[in-house]
């Protein structure tokens, strides 16, 4: 992607149960190039036996969000891979990432979608 401050999806990033579903679909289909996993991270032996080589993946949660934190540990361990980052956020809130909601927390969004950016920058299109 050359212009990314022109993705307009990453302007307001639903947030679904859409992780989980992101992240059966990521391990173990033929050229994935990535993942995002918001608000929710499954033990990769959920999928498949591992998390394959090369699928760039990052993982956003709040530090006290206790529906991620029931989640923390699948995270920490996917992490530990070099195609994973685990990013946490200062609060308690679960979906803090739509703006219709109270939990929105905009600049942890804002520090969220620049993240994000960067990862995108860095997939290889075809």
């Amino acid at each position: 992607m050359e212009n990314l401050d022109n993705v307009g999806a990453l302007d307001q990033l639903p947030p679904t149960f859409g992780a989980m579903i992101a992240q059966e679909l990521a391990q173990p289909r033929q050229g994935t190039a990535g993942a995002l996993l918001l608000h929710s991270c499954v033990p990769v032996s959920e999928f498949s036996e591992s998390w394959p080589t090369g699928i760039q993946v990052q993982i956003h949660g709040m530090d006290r969000d206790e529906f991620f934190l029931e989640d923390l540990p699948a995270a920490k361990e996917l992490s530990q891979r070099d195609e994973a980052e685990l990013f946490l956020y200062p609060g308690d809130q679960h979906l803090f990432t739509d703006s219709s909601l109270g939990a929105y927390d905009p600049e942890a969004s804002a520090l969220l979608i620049s993240r994000v950016k960067e990862l995108l920058a860095h997939i290889p299109t075809n």
